[in-house]
């Protein structure tokens, strides 16, 4: 054991004394699978196998630490300009994961609720036969909330709320002058568990949102945190800053 592996644990407990209050609701942006994989000299689907690795710890450190809610940002509207063949296998590993949902005891034991938020029309119909599948095994779950973000777009979804929301005046089930923020909100995430972002999180060391969760995170003018480890060398620590940052933010407030 190195001299690093040795200081780590201390300085693990050190930042959790740290973090006094605990979001309720983190999002993450994982970025970084492709430099990762590059950094090893290996191929592309090696990095996202690897990220997939890392997502799994992650929820149980997110578990372990009383956040009740966590969003992932896996794969947005501008990914299906990718290579063909990197989709592809990430539609195949999507599938893989969301088909384990169903056996996995840590899932049914914690009821954790699993939700897709995004453009269900763009998924393939294979994957979101799966998707479903998980959805409807967990619906009845409410104490812990995964959120996979899949084709998904900030300005995508605002742009379906807004025709849902006209759709509904023109039928004459919405007054116009009754429209508040909450009405839009509703149109958003219709029967999603998805309350307000209080932190999002981004590895891969690059500085911004990417447009994510614009309506949850922006309006709620939600904490921020950029790091610069791939998302498949994130560690506790670096979710322990990041709530760090959050709790110095209340406390400054």
């Amino acid at each position: 054991m190195n001299l690093r592996e040795q200081i780590e644990p201390f300085y693990e407990r050190y930042l959790r004394w740290q973090c006094r209050q605990i979001p309720d609701h983190i999002a993450i942006i994982m970025d970084g699978n492709r430099r990762y994989a590059r950094m090893l000299g290996a191929g592309t689907i090696t990095g996202h196998r690897a990220g997939a690795e890392t997502t799994t710890r992650v929820l149980e450190w997110a578990q372990e630490l009383g956040i009740r809610t966590i969003t992932l940002y896996s794969f947005s509207t501008e990914n299906f300009r990718r290579d063909r063949e990197e989709v592809a296998y990430l539609f195949e590993l999507f599938k893989e994961k969301f088909i384990s949902i169903l056996s996995d005891e840590r899932v049914h034991k914690n009821h954790i609720r699993v939700q897709m938020i995004g453009d269900r029309s763009m998924v393939p119909a294979d994957l979101l036969q799966t998707i479903e599948e998980a959805e409807a095994a967990t619906r009845h779950y409410s104490r812990f909330f995964l959120n996979i973000a899949l084709a998904y777009g900030g300005r995508n979804e605002m742009v379906h709320a807004a025709r849902r929301v006209v759709e509904g005046v023109r039928d004459g089930q919405i007054d116009p002058a009754s429209i508040t923020p909450r009405t839009v909100e509703d149109y958003l995430y219709d029967g999603i568990h998805l309350p307000p972002v209080d932190l999002i999180v981004r590895t891969g060391n690059e500085r911004r949102t990417s447009n994510f969760l614009p309506w949850m995170a922006n309006g709620n003018e939600c904490a921020v945190y950029f790091c610069a480890p791939y998302w498949p060398l994130f560690r506790k620590i670096d979710l322990l800053r990041a709530i760090r940052v959050y709790d110095q933010r209340l406390r400054s407030a």
